[in-house]
Parts: structure tokens; sequence; C-alpha cells
């Protein structure tokens, strides 16, 4: 099939994915949220969860796979999740209005007061997105680079994206409905600790999410049978298995093979590890735990990146993603900058 046709074929699937999404999200909005909250607007909202399970197998970009898997095969399914017990941000006032709720719902974004913080590194949206963008086509010649240069840009890469494509969301919906956003991520490269970098730093529109929709009920749950310690525990785990889980099934999207639970396990160890961590920080106590940060920091972030190599990036790179979504984002790099010549030649 000639490219030109693909694209054509790409476009009108995505253009039934969006009329779909919209069509569902105004079912939420207009029907669903009339019926009481509770088990009958959790089965209400059931064909919805349905539908967007489906829609990722419409495409074969895979960019737009894995944007659409993670946008709304994830986030919105546990957003409306936690909105037919009319929690989350979907039930929260700003969500009042129809196009307010589904940007809400389709949106890596999460509106709040939090004070902005002046990073330590002067890495604003453009510089991002040019240093994204430089990075890209040595993907493309991995077989020339050590593995660990090539680690270190797939990291790179991988927290860029998080953040041009959060923050082009971010941007974009200020201008239009002029919300007060939080920013995707706080430099996760500072982290200072596994419990820092999970919680506080990497993606956080993702993390806020896990928090409200399965560590806050997991550990309420188990809190009287298990206590209070062992079930905030257990809450911690299940967040990242059910992080696994999705990440798993977004893998799966975008290879079309077989799941080999390695980003599974990634998750799980990452789980446990928080855990232990948890049981350090209070056998050493949290005034010398902030003297061992120094040294534990790098060693947090080494960590992140060395298990990231052994079971995150391993499926990507063996089926080849990797090197598809960088053509892909050339080619549309490409294609803006001829339109912008054609643009400039007619002015």
């Amino acid at each position: 099939m000639s490219r030109p046709k693909c694209m054509h074929e790409e476009t009108h699937n995505l253009i039934k994915l969006y009329i779909t999404v919209f069509l569902s999200l105004s079912y939420c909005f207009f029907i669903a949220s009339r019926i009481p909250k509770g088990k009958l607007r959790f089965l209400s909202l059931s064909p919805v969860f349905f539908v967007f399970t489906l829609l990722p197998l419409k495409l074969s970009s895979v960019i737009l796979t894995g944007l659409i898997a993670l946008f709304i095969t994830w986030l919105s399914t546990l957003k409306l999740v936690l909105f037919a017990f009319d929690s989350g941000p979907l039930s929260s006032p700003p969500a009042r209005s129809l196009p307010i709720f589904i940007l809400i719902s389709c949106l890596p974004i999460k509106t709040g007061q939090n004070p902005k913080k002046t990073p330590k590194l002067p890495l604003n949206l453009p510089i991002k997105t040019l240093l994204f963008l430089l990075l890209l086509p040595t993907v493309n010649h991995k077989q020339n680079l050590h593995p660990k240069l090539l680690l270190a840009i797939y990291c790179c890469l991988l927290y860029l994206l998080v953040d041009v494509v959060s923050g082009i969301c971010n941007s974009v919906t200020k201008a239009v409905v002029g919300m007060e956003l939080e920013m995707p991520s706080d430099e996760p490269y500072l982290s200072t600790s596994l419990q820092d970098f999970w919680g506080r730093r990497w993606n956080l529109m993702v993390t806020n999410v896990l928090r409200d929709a399965v560590y806050e009920p997991a550990s309420s749950i188990c809190g009287p049978i298990l206590g209070p310690q062992r079930a905030t525990m257990l809450g911690i785990v299940a967040a990242f298995v059910v992080s696994g889980l999705m990440h798993e099934l977004i893998f799966y999207y975008v290879t079309r093979e077989a799941p080999t639970w390695e980003v599974t396990r990634f998750f799980a160890l990452h789980g446990l590890c928080v855990v232990g961590e948890f049981g350090v920080k209070k056998l050493l106590g949290q005034p010398n735990w902030g003297v061992c940060s120094a040294v534990y920091g790098p060693l947090t972030v080494a960590f992140v990146i060395g298990t990231a190599h052994w079971l995150f990036f391993s499926p990507l790179v063996r089926n080849g993603a990797d090197e598809r979504a960088a053509k892909e984002f050339m080619n549309l790099l490409e294609c803006m900058m001829g339109k912008v010549g054609l643009t400039q030649l007619h002015g």
C-alpha cells in the first residue's frame, strides 16, 4: 500500500476515533452523570470502558496508537472509574461544562493552584522540543552507538516526549479555556529517592490518577484488616502493578505482539523497592536520610535507568517500534517543514 493511501486511511480512522470519543464522553456527561453514583453509574459506563479498550486497535501508527492508548484507554478510563463514584477530576466544579469535561477526560492535564517552581535547569517547552528533535535521528543509527550512550538517549527521549506532549496539551488547554494547570513533571533527574521520583517528580498526571483510583481505595479497604502501615504498603504495590499492566497493554497495542510481562515486572520491582525504601527511611530516621540522599539520589537515577534498560525498553527495541516511531516523527517534521516552505513561497 502506498504511503499517501496509508496516511489517508489512518487520518480517516483517526477522525472516526475522535467522533467515537466525543460521543462516548457526551453520553457520560449528559446521561451517566444523572445516574446515582456507585455501582449503577459504573455499570452505565462499562460500554464506554469497552469501546475505549478497542480504540487503539483501529490505528497503525506507533505514535498515534501509543498516545491514544495512554490518554484514552488508560487515563480516561481511570478518570471515568473515579467519576462513577463521584470522585476525581471529572467530578470537580471545573468539569461542569461539556468542553472542559472532554478536555480533562482526554488530555494529561490537572488543574491546581500549586505554586510554580523555578527549575534548576533552564529547560522550558521550546528547548525541550528542540532537544527532542535533535536527539530523535540518533535512533535510526543506534547500531553505531555505544549501548550505554544509546540507553541515555532513550531515557532522555522518553522524558522529553512526556514533557513536550503534556506541555503542549497544557498550553492549548490554558489558551482555550484559561485553566491554570500543573506541570507534567518536576525535573525527575534530580530525584533523591524512588519515592521522590515516582511520587513527586515523574509523569505527575499518571501518578495522581493512580493515587486516586488504585492506591487510596486499596489502602482504605485493607486498612481495617491489615493495619494502616501494611495497607499503605499494599496500596503502593497495587498502584505499581496496575501501572505495569496498563503499560503492558499499551506495548501490546504498539507492537501487536503477545505480552512478555517485562514491563509489568519493571513496575512491580519498583513498587517493592519503594516499599523497601520506606522501611530503610524508618530505620535510619528522616534527618539521617537527608544526609544519605546526596549519595542515594544519583543511585536512584542509575537504578531507574538500569532497570529500564533491562525490562522497560527491551520489548519496544526488539520489535523495532522505536525505529518506526522515530521515522514517523521525522516524516511529520518533514511534512510540516514542507508546508511552511510552500506557505512562504506563495506568500
